[in-house]
């Protein structure tokens, strides 16, 4: 009976402990962008924003190379394919000032049909030849944007679309400033509580989706798709389920920055692009939703904090040796390949990821001593 009491008071202990940090992370991300817009000014919580958006764009890839174990180089395709769908229905290219509660959801789906047309002939492909392919598909999207503008001006060409309408529901537009009990609301705080709620939702759903059967069927075709099969998991359909929701990530972030930015052109959805996103899940801790929101929150912010360099040469040596753009992305290379060295598995990798890569050899012989001991 005491034991049972024990492990009871225990168990609200760490409860108690659980709510008091999420009571805790909440008010730090309520108040993230006033302290930031305080300490480092409001250009940094612009960044904030940017961040939000990869970590949807992060987890949307996550799906489809961290639990289905699918390498996608042409991600940002799907990005492009909401940007400009919710930019052809909200602007005045052709005349159309649909709201965001049809856009957005249209895009989305447009998205995930691109994704469904991007797996259906790859099924047979694994490794590298799924990669090339997929990188193939990313930059047919960006040139067929680039060219779509002659002889019907579907997407005006390199030029880009322009006067996008800003964010708006109903009577609340995103891109005005409020003032609520004495406390101004820029528009840059605006975007980022919507971008923090629609961020959140998305990582609601990966969770579910990772403890969910078709999670784990992902995982079991990420270790052996034969093996998959043999279960009597339909391969076919769960790789295609695999690449329509990770691309409709995709289209509801595209959507988002085509909003919150006001203009989108080609230029936008380059290759880099797709390399910066697959970094952030692999270097982050791919399968692991933590790791890949980490890695997000770390490579979007980490390089705009390297533009400093050149004010840091000039304040120690009093002049600039090395132009600040030029050292910026050397610092950022170095960084990444000391990550891959001492960190193979990822910042914050899955127990799976960590065992498979031998990062978590002495944790596992000591699971395995105390089972034995257990037995004995």
């Amino acid at each position: 009976m005491r034991d049972w009491q024990r492990r009871w008071r225990g168990w609200k202990r760490n409860r108690q402990v659980v709510l008091g940090a999420w009571i805790v992370i909440g008010i730090v991300l309520a108040l993230l962008p006033f302290v930031t817009g305080a300490t480092l000014g409001r250009g940094w919580v612009r960044i904030i924003d940017f961040a939000l958006l990869y970590v949807m764009l992060a987890l949307g890839l996550n799906i489809v190379v961290g639990y289905a174990g699918l390498l996608d180089l042409g991600y940002i395709a799907f990005y492009a394919v909401g940007a400009y769908v919710y930019a052809l229905l909200a602007s005045p290219h052709f005349g159309l000032h649909w709201p965001v509660w049809m856009a957005l959801p249209l895009g989305a789906t447009v998205a995930a049909v691109f994704g469904v047309l991007l797996g259906s002939p790859t099924l047979r492909l694994r490794g590298d030849y799924l990669a090339i392919v997929t990188l193939g598909f990313g930059e047919i999207i960006r040139i067929f944007l680039n060219n779509l503008n002659a002889p019907f001006n579907l997407t005006n060409g390199p030029q880009g679309i322009n006067l996008i309408d800003p964010i708006r529901i109903v009577d609340l537009g995103f891109s005005e400033t409020y003032t609520v009990f004495g406390i101004s609301f820029p528009p840059t705080h605006n975007y980022y509580y919507l971008f923090l709620t629609l961020t959140l939702a998305i990582i609601f759903i990966s969770i579910r989706l990772q403890d969910s059967r078709i999670g784990r069927a992902w995982v079991a075709i990420r270790e052996d798709e034969i093996a998959a099969a043999a279960t009597g998991i339909n391969t076919r359909n769960v790789k295609l389920l695999a690449f329509a929701m990770g691309a409709t990530f995709g289209g509801v972030s595209g959507g988002l920055f085509a909003g919150f930015q006001g203009f989108i052109s080609p230029e936008s959805f380059n290759l880099f692009e797709s390399i910066i996103v697959l970094c952030m899940v692999v270097l982050g801790g791919m399968g692991n939703i933590a790791g890949v929101i980490l890695g997000a929150v770390l490579l979007t912010t980490f390089p705009e904090a390297l533009r400093y360099l050149g004010e840091l040469q000039y304040m120690v040596f009093g002049q600039v040796f090395v132009d600040a753009a030029d050292l910026r992305m050397l610092v950022f290379g170095m960084a990444l390949v000391l990550i891959m060295i001492f960190r193979p598995a990822g910042i914050l990798p899955s127990m799976r990821r960590r065992r498979e890569l031998g990062a978590d050899a002495p944790v596992a012989a000591q699971e395995q001593a105390s089972l034995y001991d257990a037995q004995r």
